[in-house]
């Protein structure tokens, strides 16, 4: 896969082209909008990822799809400056982002628009992979992680965070489950396919880490309360962003006016159900993922 000379989006061939299509489109952007309100939402993961990776002064990082820089500025305040960190995202719009934070922060973090997946990194560049939400994307999951390995030293180790399956995650399905009786029946998800719950399967990502070479892994639950809406009307807030990003807004953008008034109706009754003290709270399960190179 090849990139653009000046850096403004990654070339649309390969693997991965639909996903890079998507992400440099309006959802890229729409998530770069919303990155300091997903920042804190997704903050207890993050931390999870930290803690899982134990970065130590001096170690270079890779962070696998990462987005607008959350977990990337973190990583490299660990690795001190004897370290190296880089941020790696097939999306111009969050890579921007991440920079502009990057400059704001005065952060020693680097970040580069690839795809981790493909790009050449010279063999043994990395000790740490590390990534939240930015792995499970890859259209051909055992070359990809069979690529990204090469990039580590011998006996380097990973830390990930990816999803459970959607029902335990209900952040996601409490809104879509509300929309259901509004919106076109929804084809079954393919097993495995690139998106969100790629790897809601413990075994089968298991499965292709052992194919792709990593050795000593471990694939533990993680479970954390995510604040999906807050402020003056907490309700609002997350119908908006529910609406906006996120697995049910891929389906909402293709309805007609009436089903979206209905669909916008019923999942702000599901969450009026789900207020507390913070705000509307919803539950995030997740695989914390370790392994050797």
């Amino acid at each position: 896969m090849t990139q653009n000379t000046a850096e403004g989006r990654l070339a649309t061939e390969g693997p991965n082209a639909e996903q890079i299509e998507y992400w440099n489109g309006d959802a890229g952007n729409r998530w770069a909008h919303y990155q300091d309100k997903l920042d804190r939402m997704l903050q207890p993961f993050s931390d999870a990822v930290l803690r899982l990776g134990a970065v130590r002064p001096g170690e270079r990082v890779m962070d696998v799809g990462c987005g607008c820089g959350a977990t990337t500025f973190e990583i490299a305040a660990h690795a001190g400056a004897a370290g190296h960190t880089l941020g790696v995202d097939i999306s111009q719009p969050m890579i921007a982002r991440a920079r502009q934070r990057a400059a704001a922060l005065n952060s020693s973090a680097e970040f580069m628009l690839a795809d981790a997946s493909t790009h050449t990194f010279p063999p043994g560049s990395f000790d740490l992979l590390a990534s939240r939400f930015g792995i499970m994307f890859f259209l051909e999951q055992v070359p990809a992680f069979t690529h990204m390995r090469k990039a580590l030293t011998s006996g380097g180790r990973v830390a990930f965070a990816c999803w459970r399956p959607m029902k335990e995650n209900a952040w996601v399905s409490v809104p879509l489950f509300a929309a259901l009786p509004h919106i076109p029946k929804q084809e079954p998800a393919v097993p495995g396919a690139p998106g969100p719950f790629a790897f809601d399967d413990r075994d089968r990502f298991h499965g292709v880490l052992t194919s792709a070479g990593y050795s000593t892994i471990e694939i533990e639950p993680f479970d954390a309360t995510l604040v999906v809406g807050s402020g003056p009307d907490p309700v609002a807030d997350a119908l908006q962003q529910t609406l906006d990003i996120g697995p049910l807004s891929r389906i909402f953008r293709e309805l007609d006016d009436t089903q979206r008034a209905g669909t916008a109706d019923a999942v702000r009754e599901a969450l009026t159900h789900h207020v507390g003290p913070e705000g509307v709270a919803l539950g995030g399960a997740i695989w914390l993922v370790t392994a050797r190179a």
